[in-house]
């Protein structure tokens, strides 16, 4: 039962409201922190576009953080229709099947799907988003969905086919490997549908004023042209700046004309900083290279407004669909980006601008890069730096391709207009989220469905309720205590009654202790003060649930507020 691959369709969208449950902390979805990375910009993009897909329906926050719901709160805009929202702390059933799908803003669906056992692994659908694939962290995320309680009815969304070609072959490679540890075991994996970022089109609108204003504060000139770099200012992690300075260079003596560069991102740290600098004095000393802080909004939008033309010579395996070449078309600029990635499938060669050709060793020649970063003999950082350091482009063609844009002041406008175009009625979130209610709509369908499915009904029936790496403790560690509390164990006071609010009140023992608890352990042991009781009698009597029951009565037996009425006898120990 797959989903389509490219789950954008012609559909219209639905008009009813959207009803989502989002896995919600603030890292995923804001950007205000010191770190502004590309899954934070997608987060807070796709958040917007919930909230406003979501009015007049339900926006539920999923965080077990009182400090996170607060945070989502603040991120909710002020305006007289929202949706409705709810905290629900612990991944709640009962509310999350209600609206039927769980979005997570990156690849981890595996978790949630743990989570969901105790409900059943039809009660919902979860739909996960791929960022990097490159790291040992998503590498894990992808090999663990084949031993993930996900489903058919779960998605992990690829912005891009070059992230389904990663997963494809990764995934495939694992499970040649669980065949070979297992036999052949029947996996379920979730649907990959392909469904690319999205951009908010409207926020890259610019009056002439505001691009006059924007030009001024930067020191730009009427007779210079601007090419505009946005994105963090990394060359292991990133786009190595090298092939852009040198084209640079070229481009302005070819064409004798004055060109800026303004880099606008962040640095992680202050011998990065020294580097870029350094390469743009030596490697481009004709082209006036200014720097503008990406973090900070108001600098950003100017860097985005001063713009003539966007370049990202993207050449890192970490990088996977490229959102800042949308932002460029939707800004009405003529890119020029190297085709990789995902790159590839956002720009259309000579009609939004120019495409860069590139090249890299072929498969078989990382084997020991690969084994190196396993083994922990050299970082994540070193593994990128390394990988994109044989990644070449056609400088060449880099060069010719900035050169033309710069005389051409005509075919940048066209150009700039095309993928301006292009991001309106392809990448625009109106366009992406429809896309996302098409699919959270077709995973419940597909949900639906299988319950007529007799094999997928049995493998739903017969679905284990806690997941294998969270166990009950009381269960993996039956075997360390001498005495397993049962309902059936008797229960007699003991000398700690009359002191139970004292103790309770210590902080040896406030830890998780709620009002709700502190009431029912002081029910429990009034019940047992006059006889020895079973615990399922206690129960009946405090109409407690047994599993509050049994809890109680072991926190009240180590406060000695209650004592077992039979004895234990130690076994000799074994020779």
């Amino acid at each position: 039962m797959p989903v389509s691959e490219n789950a954008v369709a012609d559909a219209p969208r639905p008009s009813e409201a959207l009803r989502l449950a989002l896995r919600f902390e603030p890292d995923g979805y804001a950007l205000d922190g010191p770190r502004l990375m590309g899954r934070q910009s997608a987060g807070n993009a796709f958040f917007r576009a919930a909230v406003h897909a979501a009015t007049g329906g339900d926006l539920l926050c999923c965080t077990p953080f009182a400090r996170s719901f607060e945070a989502f709160e603040r991120m909710l805009p002020v305006r007289e229709r929202a949706p409705r929202t709810a905290w629900i702390p612990n991944l709640a059933g009962p509310a999350i099947a209600e609206v039927g799908t769980l979005y997570t803003p990156d690849a981890g669906i595996a978790q949630p799907a743990g989570l969901r056992l105790p409900y059943g692994v039809d009660a919902w659908s979860i739909v996960g988003v791929t960022h990097t694939t490159a790291s040992s962290g998503a590498m894990a995320l992808a090999t663990g969905l084949l031993t993930a309680p996900v489903m058919p009815w779960d998605a992990l969304i690829c912005t891009s086919k070059s992230v389904l070609e990663t997963l494809r072959s990764v995934l495939g490679e694992a499970a040649s490997m669980l065949a070979w540890r297992t036999g052949s075991p029947r996996i379920w994996l979730p649907s990959l549908p392909i469904i690319p970022l999205g951009v908010h089109c409207d926020d890259f609108v610019f009056s002439d004023a505001e691009r006059d204003d924007a030009r001024r504060a930067l020191g730009i000139e009427a007779d210079e042209t601007v090419a505009l770099f946005v994105g963090r200012l990394s060359f292991h992690a990133k786009a190595h700046p090298f092939p852009m300075y040198i084209a640079l260079e070229r481009a302005a003596r070819a064409t004798g004309r004055k060109l800026v560069l303004v880099q606008s991102g962040w640095f992680a740290n202050d011998a990065i900083a020294r580097a870029f600098k350094d390469g743009a004095e030596r490697f481009c000393p004709s082209v006036r290279c200014l720097f503008a802080d990406g973090r900070k909004a108001d600098e950003r939008r100017a860097a985005w407004a001063a713009g003539d033309l966007f370049i990202s010579m993207s050449d890192n395996i970490q990088e996977t669909f490229g959102l800042v070449p949308i932002e460029a078309m939707a800004a009405g600029l003529p890119v020029v980006v190297s085709d990789w990635d995902g790159y590839r499938e956002l720009v259309r060669h000579e009609v939004d601008g120019f495409r860069i050709p590139t090249s890299a060793p072929d498969a078989g020649f990382g084997g020991e890069l690969a084994r190196f970063f396993e083994a922990g003999r050299i970082d994540y950082d070193t593994y990128c730096a390394l990988t994109s350091q044989t990644t070449a482009m056609d400088h060449d063609a880099l060069a010719q391709s900035i050169a033309r844009l710069v005389r051409d002041p005509e075919l940048r406008r066209r150009m700039g207009a095309e993928g301006c175009k292009r991001a309106r009625t392809v990448y625009d979130w109106s366009r992406i989220m429809s896309a996302y209610r098409d699919l959270f709509a077709e995973l419940g369908d597909i949900r639906t469905k299988a319950k007529t499915d007799p094999a997928i009904r049995m493998l739903v029936e017969r679905a284990p309720r806690t997941s294998p790496a969270w166990p009950d403790p009381f269960r993996a560690f039956a075997h360390y205590p001498s005495r397993r509390i049962t309902p059936d164990t008797l229960v007699a006071a003991g000398p700690g009654r009359e002191r139970i609010s004292e103790t309770m009140n210590s902080a040896l023992f406030t830890a998780g202790l709620s009002a709700a608890r502190a009431a029912g352990l002081e029910a429990l042991a009034a019940a047992a003060a006059d006889e020895p009781l079973a615990v399922a009698e206690l129960a009946r009597r405090t109409g407690l649930p047994m599993k509050d029951s049994v809890l109680g009565v072991a926190a009240l037996a180590k406060m000695d507020v209650v004592r077992f009425a039979d004895g234990i006898e130690i076994p000799p120990a074994e020779a």
